[in-house]
């Protein structure tokens, strides 16, 4: 799940071994908007994939690599405080 303050989008990345910056594009496309990407890994913390985090530098966007659960918490946070963010979720049982 692509998750913004003003609306969610079905994401198809089930695990991080499909997560590309390709598949972040509804998020890279809104970068203005989206100032933090809180990337919610899975139900544990896995590695961030080589090339993630200078390719959403790129376009302004300062990642924050989490478990998902952690990536929920963080993300209603951040948004109480106003701040420009998006979550990826990468769905747990």
């Amino acid at each position: 799940m692509l998750v913004f303050p003003d609306r969610s989008l079905a994401w198809d990345v089930e695990s991080t071994a499909n997560l590309t910056l390709q598949s972040l594009l509804p998020v890279t496309d809104v970068s203005e908007q989206a100032g933090i990407l809180i990337i919610g890994c899975g139900p544990t913390f896995l590695a961030v994939p080589p090339g993630l985090r200078e390719g959403l530098r790129q376009h302004r966007i300062v990642l924050e690599w989490m478990d998902t659960g952690a990536a929920c918490r963080t993300y209603n946070v951040l948004l109480a405080e106003d701040r420009q963010l998006a979550a990826a979720l990468i769905a747990v049982d």
